[in-house]
């Protein structure tokens, strides 16, 4: 059985149809790299062609391709997708309105593995014949011998043994009436425009000049490679208590488990853990990073490394790897994946710096030295250098991987992979891959264009962006139409709203609003975005001088009640619990491609929209939603937005009804829209499409 596609409906494909499979022999030259009808921008595709594009499973991926031929005959294109299962299928291309000669159709690829695609253009017999028809017969410019051209391709045409006969009845049929001196010309110009004849053409081009495009690969991953709500938290500080001397006794995977509910009934489905390893005490940091820990503070997690053990090894304090395994059955059992987080990098504690020195960089005066990232300092943390045993570092990571992939572990949020040999991580990941495909490593990418996509290129299934300093309508309208159509190839979006590390200015002092209007662009723009504990709570208090939590829990406890706050009203948790609600009902949302900036008067209202037509959905149901956001937390504005409606089915001008999400409230809309947004009271309408009014 063939592997399921959808395709977009292109002029005359009816809704999600297939080309009947029918093999084309290519006009070739040996002495040219151009084809007889040249192809080129093929998508999807990498800056580095060396890199395959990805997409992951129900995915509507985007295929596009220049083409064209010299004179006034028209082309045809045609895209051949060949399954993981070596199932082929074909798909016409529509020729987009921009000028540029692009052709494009859209597929949902569903199963998981590598595809292959190829372009494949054409001349394009009939389309040629009827747009000189078209204009020619009402024109009374040389009739006769449009109609006998017509008539001469409609019976070879016919004359293919591979056509339906009902088809071939038809072709052969209105060849005849072609002819026939009886037929005036609005006769005529009916069978020009017939579209069963359309269709038929459509289906099986009568073509010349076929000229095949590259075979490219295209990896498509399992589904939550690319969509997921996620959620951090340190388990050490949930189920902790204070003492009655006033130390914190910390908490376990076992009392950890106790939070599980509260994540799930946010709609949360991927659990991030900082590393739960044991943490080393030389140089370890005291509360908010200073450098004299006192016997009861519990360090940084990212201060890999004891006498208890390194990566591998489970810290004592939060239970045995029994107790993880637990704690991973019960998220399990709550629809909730863990993510563990794949630090490579030791305390001096770790069994590591005895066992290979060389693994670390060593100074002049015989130190090793440890993480820097000017101004902030790392005096707990060594980091490897790669390049004094290559092969020694790469067998110990696969090692540590794969024991956290034994027990059940298929999700890393890698920290700092910009710090390490790109080389190593191209390596790891295809090695991990072909062993475990289901595996989905996260950059903690923060840093330069060049190697954030290097990374997404060498395999990273998503990453951390420049999100949280994306605040401004301009900045974020350049930033999110980049991620939806620049870098969608092969760069998945992971929008966390915060981190331990990670407190803008927006946060520090744009109050609650901030926090609602953050989560709201995040978890409706990308169909990943994560949010750090806390961030319900609106813990909004930076350490000074600083953009990270003052009391930041990397080096200290945090005894929160979740429960209290919510019961006071005081926690953004049933908000969060609304947007992934929201997110699970509209297919729309779960997506990244189909993110369409639109327009308003005002500099401070942001707009888009996300659709997903029904052709292309397994439920075979159209989804449209807008989304449009006050960006200024500290105001109220009022001003019109201005959308293209025509781009969900809806012509300009038409009246229909959208139902915000958020409050319930339904209003009749057009294409030009007035709307009012209170940062204080509401300050985003996420409205659902409802139908014409």
């Amino acid at each position: 059985m063939a592997t399921p596609t959808r395709s977009l409906p292109v002029r005359t494909q009816r809704s999600g149809a297939e080309i009947p499979l029918r093999k084309v022999v290519a006009w070739s030259s040996a002495d040219t790299v151009t084809g007889r009808i040249p192809l080129s921008a093929e998508r999807p595709s990498t800056p580095d062609p060396r890199f395959d594009p990805s997409a992951f499973a129900g995915e509507v991926v985007p295929f596009r391709v220049r083409a064209f031929r010299e004179g006034h005959d028209l082309i045809g294109v045609q895209l051949r997708l060949t399954a993981p299962d070596g199932s082929e299928s074909l798909h016409r291309l529509s020729a987009h309105e921009d000028g540029l000669d692009t052709w494009g159709v859209l597929v949902t690829l569903l199963a998981q593995g590598t595809w292959s695609f190829r372009f494949e253009a054409f001349a394009d017999r009939y389309a040629t014949w009827r747009h000189a028809a078209e204009l020619k017969i009402p024109a009374g410019v040389d009739v006769a011998l449009v109609r006998e051209i017509g008539a001469l391709l409609f019976e070879d045409a016919a004359a293919q043994k591979d056509r339906p006969a009902a088809e071939r009845r038809l072709l052969t049929e209105q060849a005849a009436l072609l002819r026939a001196s009886t037929t005036d010309e609005a006769a005529a110009l009916a069978i020009v425009h017939d579209e069963r004849v359309a269709d038929a053409f459509n289906a099986r081009p009568l073509g010349e000049l076929w000229t095949l495009g590259a075979t490219h690969d295209l990896l498509v991953e399992r589904e939550r490679a690319g969509v997921g709500a996620w959620y951090e938290f340190f388990p050490r500080s949930e189920g902790a208590t204070r003492r009655a001397d006033g130390t914190i006794e910390p908490g376990t995977f076992r009392t950890a488990m106790d939070r599980l509910p509260g994540v799930a009934a946010m709609g949360f489905d991927v659990l991030y853990l900082p590393p739960i390893h044991p943490i080393g005490r030389t140089h370890r940091k005291g509360p908010n990073n200073t450098l004299n820990a006192g016997p009861a503070d519990p360090g940084s997690p990212w201060a890999i490394g004891a006498a208890e053990g390194g990566h591998d090894t489970v810290h004592p304090e939060l239970g045995s790897l029994a107790d993880f395994r637990a704690f991973l059955d019960a998220a399990a059992s709550a629809g909730i994946e863990i993510a563990l987080d794949l630090a490579l990098q030791a305390s001096p504690d770790h069994p590591w710096v005895k066992e290979h020195p060389e693994w670390f960089t060593t100074l002049p005066d015989g130190t090793i030295a440890y993480a820097e990232n000017p101004p902030k300092k790392y005096q707990d943390i060594y980091p490897l250098n790669f390049d004094n045993d290559p092969a020694g570092i790469r067998a110990e990571v696969l090692r540590i991987v794969r024991h956290w992939i034994a027990q059940g572990v298929k999700i890393f949020r890698v920290d700092n992979p910009h710090t390490k040999p790109l080389q190593f991580w191209e390596w790891l990941i295809r090695t991990v891959r072909d062993e475990a495909p289901d595996v989905v490593f996260l950059a903690e990418a923060f840093t330069r264009p060049t190697p954030l996509r290097g990374l997404a290129q060498a395999g990273f299934q998503q990453s951390y962006t420049y999100f949280t300093w994306r605040n401004s309508k301009a900045e974020l309208e350049e930033f999110l139409d980049s991620l939806a159509h620049e870098t969608d190839d092969y760069l998945r979006p992971n929008l966390f709203v915060n981190t331990p590390d990670i407190l803008t200015e927006y946060l520090q002092y744009g109050g609650r609003a901030a926090y609602r209007i953050r989560a709201t662009i995040a978890a409706t723009a990308a169909p990943t975005y994560g949010v750090y504990a806390g961030y319900e709570l609106f813990e909004n208090v930076a350490r000074p001088g600083s953009e990270e939590n003052i009391d930041n829990e990397k080096y200290e406890y945090k005894l929160r009640d979740w429960q209290q706050a919510e019961a006071d009203g005081d926690s953004l948790a049933p908000y969060l619990a609304l947007l992934n609600r929201i997110r699970r009902e509209h297919p729309a949302l779960r997506q990244l491609r189909n993110l369409e900036i639109q327009h308003s008067d005002d500099d401070a209202i942001l707009v888009y929209t996300k659709h997903l037509d029904g052709a292309l959905n397994e439920s075979g149901e159209s989804d449209t939603i807008i989304v449009v956001v006050n960006v200024d937390p500290h105001s109220a504005r009022e001003t019109t937005v201005h959308l293209d409606t025509a781009a969900w089915g809806v012509p300009a001008g038409t009246p229909y009804t959208v139902e915000d999400l958020v409050t319930g409230a339904t209003w009749t809309w057009t294409d030009h829209n007035y709307v009012r947004l209170d940062a204080f009271r509401e300050p985003a309408h996420i409205l659902h499409v409802k139908g014409l009014a």
